[in-house]
């Protein structure tokens, strides 16, 4: 199919061209459309990133113009079998001849990698030619799912993770799920962790994260009150290990190892013993009381319920890692029963572990890792106060060391302009989805290499299934339609629907009662 001619350059600048358009083809040139200038020596090609005319109104006659983002180039000349390369060495020439780009040039453009690849969707240009994801590149350097509620999120979450696993059947996925939602996308692909059989022992955690749990909130009764800990759960955890003939010269508050709560008690009673005046032992009653509540509280049995005390760590990060996948290569932490004062740990324990578990592996040995946070903002928000210090750590350092170690990130958020933007700053590619709020927009386009800026200006107008991707994981910036997800694929996300649900009477007998059991129950 022969490239039409549709204007000539008028302006260049760094890697935008501004073209004036032919009145004949101007009606037929749209935002996001493919161009090529051609020259004796390259074939340049662009985005069309805006259209405009300096006269006050079309029927003044005046110049339609376009102004295109220079994406990459073919060196030599015109020719049907190109090779398109990123980048553009030689400048395009005023004057020069802008033509239309056909379903050949964008196929060779968007061609399937010689990398590792998947496919993810179509191009919003021309639906017969296919669009890529490079896995190496995708995953290795981080990613950000973006776009407002509703837009479609989780189900390119679903899209991205089962197009990689479908490729790559033994991998290691973990997703922090906050809502219930990815359970029934993945079926029988992932192992689902709730409540129910969630096993995290409260020795995993570090004296942080202690603090949290077994402190007060008040100062300066907290400082007081960790320092006792610290001491006594020291002395706990050295006895269990030379109880278990292993020597404790190198052991820390943090190190991993187990101890038993009852001894902690103990020995907080024996401190209080101690003491000569009654207030001073306010300290401690606080703690085991706050130490005996969490025992017997049914909500945090995942933590505190283990008849015995015993070296675990190994079966834990084999399960939550999938070390080895055993046909189930993700698993799925579902966040939405695990009490609202703990969950923020839960995650700070999860995220530091899969983190120092690839960093004291031996070199050679591990295996990459991909973990993907759902509701980023909440664990890595732009003001650090309202974060749990812990979390935000242990994601932060993620992003920023985890490549060396093989450890990837993948966000997804509803508020990029409420994320931490040294966090933000890490991903090397962006999935973009509708997105209306201004905010959030400026903050994307700080994030977008400048070459696909003008992509931007579709984000409010973009339909649901469809995203703008641009970063190393594709190789092109593109706007793309998201590949369909079977009915048993999807996530359970889905809006309420009223107007179905409120045209009839709602005389489902047990209803209220089932509910009110599922709520003290804390069952899902």
């Amino acid at each position: 199919m022969e490239r039409a001619p549709i204007g000539y350059v008028a302006s260049v600048e760094g890697a935008e061209v501004v073209v004036v358009l032919d009145a004949a083809a101007a009606a037929d040139v749209g935002v996001g459309d493919m161009a090529v200038i051609v020259s004796e020596r390259s074939m340049v090609f662009g985005l069309v990133q805006a259209l405009f005319t300096p006269s006050p109104s079309p029927e003044a006659g005046g110049m339609r113009m376009a102004r295109l983002a220079l994406l990459g180039e073919s060196l030599g000349p015109e020719t049907e079998a190109f090779v398109f390369q990123r980048g553009v060495s030689i400048s395009p020439k005023l004057g020069a001849v802008v033509r239309r780009a056909v379903t050949g040039d964008l196929a060779r453009i968007y061609a399937r990698p010689a990398k590792s690849s998947v496919l993810i969707g179509t191009l919003h240009q021309d639906a017969e030619v296919p669009a890529f994801m490079v896995v190496d590149d995708f995953l290795g350097k981080h990613f950000a799912v973006l776009g407002t509620t509703g837009s479609g999120k989780s189900c390119t979450v679903a899209v991205l993770l089962r197009s990689v696993l479908t490729a790559h059947a033994h991998g290691h996925i973990v997703l922090l799920d906050p809502h219930d939602e990815y359970a029934a996308a993945f079926g029988d692909m992932a192992e689902s962790v709730t409540t129910d059989n969630l096993a995290l022992p409260y020795w995993l955690l570090d004296f942080e994260e202690m603090t949290q749990v077994f402190c007060s909130g008040e100062q300066p009764y907290r400082e007081i009150e960790a320092n006792i800990l610290k001491d006594c759960v020291l002395t706990a955890k050295a006895e269990f290990m030379r109880g278990a003939g292993q020597d404790d010269a190198a052991l820390t508050i943090d190190t991993p190892v187990p101890y038993r709560l009852a001894r902690v008690t103990e020995l907080l009673k024996t401190g209080m013993g101690r003491l000569d005046k009654p207030e001073s032992s306010i300290p401690y009653l606080r703690l085991t009381t706050r130490i005996d509540a969490l025992r017997r509280d049914r909500r945090f049995t995942f933590m505190f319920g283990l008849l015995t005390v015993e070296d675990g760590m190994a079966d834990v990060l084999a399960r939550y890692l999938r070390l080895p996948a055993d046909g189930r290569p993700l698993t799925i932490f579902n966040l939405a029963g695990v009490p609202a004062e703990i969950v923020d740990v839960v995650v700070s324990v999860l995220c530091r572990l899969i983190f120092d578990f690839a960093l004291w592996t031996e070199r050679g040995r591990g295996v990459p890792v991909l973990l993907v946070c759902e509701e980023a903002h909440r664990y890595v928000p732009r003001d650090t106060a309202a974060a749990f210090g812990p979390t935000r750590r242990a994601l932060s350092r993620i992003a920023k060391e985890g490549r060396k170690y093989g450890v990837s990130l993948g966000l997804v958020t509803q508020r990029p302009s409420e994320i931490s933007e040294t966090v933000l700053s890490q991903v090397n590619t962006l999935v973009s989805l509708r997105m209306s709020n201004e905010q959030d927009q400026l903050f994307v386009r700080r994030a977008m290499p400048e070459n696909a800026a003008g992509l931007l200006s579709a984000l409010p107008a973009l339909r649901t299934q469809e995203a703008v991707v641009v970063g190393e994981g594709v190789p092109v910036p593109m706007r793309i339609r998201l590949r369909d997800l079977a009915d048993g694929e999807r996530p359970r996300s889905d809006t309420a629907r009223f107007s179905e649900v409120w045209s009839a009477p709602r005389n489902e007998p047990g209803f209220i009662d089932d509910t009110i059991g599922r709520w003290r129950k804390q069952v899902r």
